[in-house]
Order: structure tokens, then C-alpha cells, then sequence
């Protein structure tokens, strides 16, 4: 049996118990509408924000992503020398009336990848393809083929990582 050390595949469940204090953080935030209803907003997210990095996806039967593309998320961030503690993961699934002025405006977004989010559907007045780094409002937006599509390819891999230099100067 070959097993090469780069290649071990690791059960998330074990990846989450290694990484207990930083991994995977379910944080639920509460802020109040800038309008006069007494109702909360309720914000859930994966991550801690530390750098105001918004990771925006669109699953319709996960609470926030699946395993395997959170295993590729953390690569991703690894590469970038970033971790979940600095960006939040937000299913924008379920939020439908929420758009990028909310959102960037509660979580301070500096940076935000659109994971198979329309920049339009999410509010943006500007159109633009897939791996385009796009500047708008003080932020910077990248919109991207979904993970799953990215992951199993290794063109767009290279595409995003173009970008992910790009953003990150490194």
C-alpha cells in the first residue's frame, strides 16, 4: 500500500477536533433594523471576521456549506495565509431579502467572493464575469463558479488562485 504524507484524507469530523478553538465556529449575531420594527436581524455565519473577509454562498439544504467544500475553503484560506478566523461564511440562501448593502454594512466587508451568487441578484448595480476582480463601493468583489465546480477542476483552480494572488498580493 502506497500513502503519500500529502495525500492523507482526513474525516471532517476529525479536522474539526483537531481545530476545536479556530476550525468551525457557529457564531449567531444580533443587531437591530435601521428601520422602526421592533424585530431583530439574525445573522448566522461560519468564521470570525476578524478581517472582514465575506464569503458569500447559495446551498438550499445546508446550513452553511458541505464538508468537503469547507475542506477546500480552509485550503483556499491556508494558501492565502488566512484561516476561518478571518472571514465569515454566510449561506446567502437564507437571507432571500437580504442584499450586499446589509451585508457588507453588518459584517465590514472588505473583501467579498460570490460563490454562485449573481452580482446582481445580490443587489450589485454592476454586471461582471466570473474571475473578475471587481472594485465597487470600497470593496472588492471576485464572482466565482460554485465550490464543488472549482474543486473538481483543476482550470479553475488555477484561475482563482490568479485572483486570490491578485487580492492578496502575494
Amino acid at each position: 500500500m502506497n500513502m503519500e504524507l500529502n495525500n492523507i484524507d482526513l474525516p471532517p469530523l476529525l479536522i474539526v477536533d483537531l481545530y476545536r478553538k479556530t476550525f468551525v465556529e457557529i457564531t449567531e449575531v444580533k443587531t437591530n433594523h435601521q428601520d422602526s420594527s421592533d424585530e431583530n436581524d439574525e445573522w448566522k455565519f461560519l468564521g470570525g471576521n476578524l478581517k472582514n473577509i465575506s464569503i458569500i454562498v447559495n446551498y438550499k439544504d445546508a446550513t452553511h456549506l458541505y464538508d468537503k467544500q469547507l475542506e477546500f475553503l480552509v485550503t483556499m484560506l491556508s494558501a492565502c495565509k488566512l484561516s476561518l478566523e478571518d472571514v465569515s461564511i454566510i449561506n446567502i440562501n437564507n437571507y432571500p431579502d437580504k442584499k450586499y448593502k446589509e451585508l457588507t454594512g453588518y459584517f465590514k466587508s472588505k473583501i467579498i467572493f460570490l460563490f454562485d451568487v449573481d452580482p446582481v441578484s445580490f443587489g450589485l448595480p454592476v454586471r461582471f464575469p466570473h474571475f473578475q476582480v471587481q472594485q465597487f463601493s470600497m470593496s472588492t468583489f471576485l464572482f466565482l463558479p460554485t465550490l464543488k465546480e472549482i474543486q473538481n477542476d483543476e482550470v479553475l483552480k488555477s484561475k482563482l488562485w490568479v485572483c486570490l494572488r491578485r487580492i492578496f498580493e502575494i
